[in-house]
């Protein structure tokens, strides 16, 4: 009998997420599961890791199923380095992270704590994958989105992943059966435009909302925002080296003498 993969699943938005639920559905068909998440809303945390204050790591039990499940007081990254060298024993054969409420598409894979999560186990050694939805909304159709998951889990497994490259999996906000299909693609050059909402407590001291406006500059054919904006599902290859190797050689004709 073919031994099961070991699936290492984890989020940002939290344990109780209906996001990393429908995944942790999907990934319980295909290998034996371990979860590890925080215990609360962790986006926009990147990579942060904690170093200065402790870890409190808790056995709970979400939802029926053959998982082991643990909740988190640190970011994403935390529950990755904690489950891989602490409590799961051994390296898993997979790690995915999401399905994230909310974009990671572009720029946004430099802020998401989803995507970080499946950074830091690429960094260690562990083939990863994450996945995202763009809908905001706590009730969003996930349902639709398990065989698409199934299946780009079950390639990656098979046909095993680029050494130190990470999959970001986006899929198109769509009705029910409205999904083209799926699109490798390269990251779209955008940035966001900050906005600060400034606003006054009620003791009278000054506080601001972040808000902003994303800006695409890419109009390229190939980039995951226009095949999100076409409805389909982009996928792109994202390494953690980000070192820019073509610029090596204009900044070795430098002259650094003193």
């Amino acid at each position: 009998m073919e031994k099961k993969p070991l699936i290492l699943v984890t989020n940002d938005d939290g344990i109780t997420a209906p996001g990393i639920r429908a995944l942790i559905e999907v990934m319980t068909g295909i290998g034996t599961v371990v979860v590890v998440a925080p215990d609360s809303p962790q986006s926009g945390m990147g990579h942060a890791i904690t170093i200065n204050s402790t870890l409190e790591v808790t056995a709970i039990k979400v939802s029926d199923g053959p998982q082991k499940e643990y909740q988190c007081s640190g970011t994403p990254a935390d529950c990755v380095k904690l489950a891989i060298n602490e409590l799961m024993g051994k390296k898993p054969d997979l790690c995915v992270s999401g399905i994230n409420h909310g974009s990671n598409a572009s720029i946004n894979v430099i802020y998401s704590g989803t995507m970080s999560a499946a950074i830091e186990a690429g960094i260690e050694g562990v083939p990863a994958i994450g996945f995202s939805l763009l809908d905001y909304d706590w009730d969003a159709d996930f349902e639709s989105l398990k065989p698409y998951v199934k299946t780009i889990t079950e390639n990656a497994l098979k046909n095993k992943l680029p050494k130190d490259v990470v999959l970001n999996v986006n899929f198109p906000k769509r009705p029910k059966g409205e999904i083209q299909g799926i699109k490798i693609c390269r990251q779209a050059k955008a940035h966001w435009v900050e906005k600060f909402d400034k606003r006054k407590s009620p003791m009278g001291r000054d506080y601001y909302w972040l808000t902003g406006e994303f800006i695409n500059e890419d109009r390229g054919e190939d980039t995951d925002e226009a095949a999100l904006e076409e409805g389909y599902i982009s996928i792109v290859p994202t390494q953690f080296d980000l070192t820019a190797h073509y610029a090596i050689q204009q900044l070795n004709s430098w002259d650094f003498e003193l």
